[in-house]
Formats: structure tokens, C-alpha cells, sequence
């Protein structure tokens, strides 16, 4: 491999090969590897593997290999690369130094991937060249493949579900996460892999260009996703309390995820099917027209609060969703009348729909069904995609001027 850094790749060789030696020697004391017992398809016998867990051997050591003179030359040597900056800059639950993230994210790496291709710790010049190499690669590529994994819980899905810009819902793999993150196990929700609505992960996917330092707002992105997932299905569903990012297959950092998105409102658990998977993208997308529309963002957030409160908040919260959605300056009544108008297709669903939503303006709690037409309201005011046309529209169409406007959630009902 033509090197593109020969200090870097000096540095870097010092101190994998220092690390190599510190980790041999703490073997040869009596330190143990941690296995894993995989087992793969083999026909009528299945095949068994034995697997070193080396990067929970690493981990452990981290500050001991942090500490190791030869790691500050090859800090030095990354600080001076441009393309490193973006590593300069990865999260790990927190607060952390641009030398730490970078150890985490470039120096720890390169040993780990070493030591894992040689299967132990005796040094192998051609493991480390194929593990710089990968690390050039990345540094010195046109793009980079950034990804942000988030644990989802209180719904389930058969298949993976695209919901558009880059972020999807899918079954999580077995050992996916603690493979990179070996703290992962305690980070993780309880019981996530082993329920049908804790068996998926939400995840944004998304190439950088090369000359691009900032990460994306992953937090405020799968944040977005999981309100649109919970508009389109009503399932009480939340994100761990942190994602998991990586950077070209490398683990890069662990950010905490919002509180709204990482709260389980109560419910009972849903799946989500092909029909809601496509609402949900549609949703999506739609959401960001809230940054333009006041009320519109007024509304969602007062919704999504509604689900985590109480009596009488709980019912406040959809008043105020409610009147800032479709009401304005004309008030709750007015919002009443137009959803009861927007949500029943027929004389017999508008009227039980004012009926319901008369009382949750008259101060009585909301029942379920009254909550769920506050939701079917918003869906629809976002598909819609213009709200003060659709607030018009409705005027108009109470006053016979037009017809009534075409409901998009007749089917979900």
C-alpha cells in the first residue's frame, strides 16, 4: 500500500506496536480474553466458534494505553491532518477532549483491528498495515459513511421499513452493538432483543463529504423519525437513552438521545406494518414544514407532551394542541368544528366527533377516542401540507362554498 502519511503511519506503528507489547504482557501474567460461543448453521450438526472478544479486552485498558508515551506523537501527528478533524470532534455521552475522542475513535481502533486480524497480540506487520490502511482510507477518502443507531422499543417491525431521508427501521442483529461498543449491554433498554417490541433499531444512515467536520444532529433527526412514528401508529414508542454512531464502519461516539424521544409513553405495543411504515415516511417528511409554521410546531410539541402527562395536563396539552393546529385566533371552538369537519366523512362521524370534541373543550377529560382524533388531526393537517390553506378550505367549505376538503386517513381510522 502506497502510504499517504508516512509520519502518521511512523506514529501510529510506534505505538501499536507499544500496545501489543502492554497487552502481551498483561496475557502472559495470567489476564484472561473474554470469549463469546457463536454457533452457525451447519446442517444437521451445527458448527461452533470460540470468539475473542478483543475489544472488551482493549476497552478495559484504554487509559493504560492512552497513557503510553508513543500516543502522544501520534496525536500530534493526527492533530496535523485536516481530514482528522472530524474524529476530533466525536461524542461520548458527553463531554469529552479532542485527545480522548480521538484516541477513541483513530488510536484504539487501529490496535483493536490489528490485534482481531492476527487473533491475539503478537504483532503482525501485516495486520497492522492492513488495519492503517483502512484507517487512511477513511481519512483520505471522498466521502465518509456516517451511521447512527438508536434502540427502538414499544414497536415491532417484520421487515425493514424505509422512512426517507436516510433513516429506517429494522431488525437489530445479534450482537451488533456490543461488537463495536462494549459497554453497549448496560447502555441498552431493559430486556431490548428479547421481546417482540424491543427487537429493532432506529437508524440514520448518511455519506459525508470528505471536507465536512460537524457530524449530523443525529439526537434531533431520530427524534423527528420517532414522532412520526408515533403519529402514524399510536404505539408507545421511544428510543434507548443513547445512539451509537459510527464513522466508516468505525465506532465513533455515543450521544445521549432527547428526553422527549427516549421517554415510553404508556401503551400497549404495535407492529409496524408496510401501509403505517409508509404514513410514517410521508410524516417524515412533512415534519420539517413545522420550522416554518409556528403553530403547526406548537401543536406537535403540545401532542407528543400529552402522551407522558396526566389528569388534567393531559387534557390541557390536547386543548392547546388542538387550538394552535386548527383554531388560530378564532379559539378552541373554532378548531373543534373544523376537525370534527376535516376528520368525518360522513353527517353521522362529524357530529359524534363534535360531540367528543365539544366535551374536551368544555373541560371534561379527554377519553381515548377523543386523544386519538387530536392525532388523526394533526396527520392529516400534515399531509394536507398547507395549514392556513386547509384552515380556509374548511371555512369555506362550512359555509358551502366548496366541498369538503379529501381526508387522507379514512383507513386508519
Amino acid at each position: 500500500m502506497a502510504v499517504r502519511a508516512p509520519h502518521l503511519h511512523g506514529s501510529l506503528r510506534l505505538f501499536a506496536l507499544a500496545s501489543s507489547a502492554l497487552l502481551s504482557q498483561d496475557v502472559e501474567a495470567g489476564a484472561e480474553v473474554p470469549f463469546a460461543f457463536d454457533e452457525h448453521e451447519g446442517g444437521k450438526r451445527p458448527l461452533y466458534e470460540y470468539r475473542p472478544l478483543v475489544s472488551a479486552y482493549i476497552e478495559v485498558r484504554a487509559g493504560r494505553l492512552a497513557a503510553i508515551p508513543d500516543a502522544l506523537s501520534a496525536l500530534e501527528e493526527l492533530r496535523r491532518e485536516p481530514a482528522a478533524a472530524i474524529f476530533a470532534r466525536a461524542h461520548a455521552g458527553g463531554e469529552t477532549s479532542e485527545s480522548n475522542a480521538l484516541i477513541r475513535t483513530v488510536l484504539l481502533p487501529v490496535v483493536t483491528a490489528a490485534a482481531e486480524s492476527c487473533g491475539g497480540f503478537d504483532w503482525s506487520d501485516e495486520a497492522f498495515e492492513r488495519a492503517y490502511g483502512e484507517l487512511e482510507r477513511s481519512l483520505f477518502g471522498k466521502q465518509r459513511a456516517y451511521a447512527a443507531v438508536a434502540p427502538l422499543i414499544g414497536i415491532g417491525a417484520a421487515t425493514q421499513v424505509d422512512l426517507g431521508r436516510g433513516i429506517r427501521v429494522r431488525v437489530a442483529a445479534a450482537g451488533e452493538l456490543s461488537a463495536h461498543w462494549p459497554d453497549a449491554s448496560r447502555l441498552l433498554p431493559p430486556a431490548f432483543g428479547r421481546e417482540p417490541d424491543r427487537v429493532c433499531v432506529l437508524e440514520l444512515e448518511r455519506p459525508l463529504e470528505a471536507a465536512e467536520v460537524e457530524p449530523p444532529d443525529a439526537p434531533g433527526e431520530l427524534a423527528d423519525a420517532l414522532s412520526a412514528l408515533r403519529l402514524a401508529t399510536a404505539a408507545p414508542a421511544a428510543v434507548g437513552p443513547v445512539l451509537f454512531e459510527r464513522l466508516d464502519w468505525r465506532p465513533y461516539g455515543i450521544r445521549p438521545a432527547l428526553p422527549i424521544a427516549a421517554t415510553q409513553p404508556p401503551g400497549e405495543p404495535s407492529r409496524l406494518d408496510p401501509f403505517r411504515g409508509k404514513l410514517a415516511r410521508d410524516l417524515l417528511e412533512r415534519i420539517s414544514a413545522a420550522d416554518d409554521d409556528p403553530e403547526l410546531a406548537e401543536a406537535l410539541d403540545r401532542w407528543e407532551l400529552s402522551l407522558f402527562a396526566s389528569e388534567p395536563f393531559r387534557s390541557e396539552q390536547l386543548r392547546e394542541a388542538l387550538t394552535a393546529l386548527l383554531g388560530g385566533a378564532d379559539g378552541l371552538w373554532a378548531a373543534t368544528v373544523r376537525t370534527a369537519l376535516l376528520l368525518g366523512e360522513t353527517a353521522r362521524e362529524r357530529a359524534d366527533q363534535l360531540e367528543r370534541l365539544r366535551a374536551l373543550g368544555g373541560g371534561e377529560p379527554a377519553t381515548p377516542s377523543t386523544a386519538n382524533a387530536v392525532r388523526r388531526a394533526l396527520v392529516e393537517t400534515l399531509l394536507h401540507g398547507d395549514r392556513p390553506a386547509l384552515v380556509i378550505a374548511l371555512d369555506e367549505s362550512l359555509l358551502g362554498l366548496r366541498a369538503r376538503p379529501t381526508g387522507f386517513l379514512t383507513a386508519v381510522a
